[in-house]
């Protein structure tokens, strides 16, 4: 604790840099089930220095619907970042429902082109993220395997903050899903009985 009060979060593997979930309620947009991910992206553009700071440090922002044109047939990647202490492309794919295993694919899909075709010497390896407004950890866990610990990443977005009451409730519910906690083994050391 006393190092990261002096030296503030550091930075030295790839998920240390992403944060899940994100919250984006600097964008005041309302929860809603008709919001699309074009208007998710151009809030996010629009306060871009606010979501480079929800981001943390060393981000920079590259380009958006950046377009891949493979063989007559072209992809968009929603937003595109270099991450300077990392010194790596980070690749932002926004989705305003529940994540699906066609989303990680796509995903995949733009870092392994980025790798190939993008990166250049002393680039570190691309990251993916997909930042969602729910995802099942199941999906993600058996569509990547170990790609998730590497270099695909998922983030749950929020809107807004919860409610006192919601985050009583969601201790609760991890609290229960961790199960009874065991009593720790005593360190003291008996005494001899003269």
């Amino acid at each position: 604790l006393m190092r990261l009060a002096v030296q503030g979060h550091e930075i030295t593997r790839p998920i240390d840099a992403l944060k899940d979930p994100v919250v984006l309620e600097f964008l005041d947009l309302p929860e809603s089930p008709q919001l699309v991910e074009s208007k998710l992206e151009q809030a996010l553009i629009g306060k871009l220095e606010t979501f480079l700071l929800e981001l943390g440090k060393g981000f920079a922002f590259v380009s958006r619907q950046e377009r891949i044109t493979l063989d007559g047939d072209h992809f968009y990647i929603d937003l595109v970042f270099y991450h300077a202490i990392l010194k790596c492309y980070v690749l932002i794919d926004l989705k305003v429902g529940k994540l699906t295993h066609a989303d990680l694919g796509q995903i995949q899909f733009y870092v392994n082109y980025y790798d190939r075709e993008r990166r250049t010497k002393g680039d570190s390896p691309t990251l993916g993220l997909i930042l969602c407004s729910d995802k099942n950890d199941a999906v993600v866990k058996y569509t990547l395997g170990k790609q998730q610990e590497r270099n695909i990443f998922t983030s749950r977005y929020q809107l807004y903050l919860p409610t006192e009451a919601e985050l009583e409730s969601e201790l609760r519910r991890e609290r229960r899903q961790l199960g009874p906690l065991q009593p720790k083994p005593s360190t003291k050391k008996r005494g001899r009985n003269r």
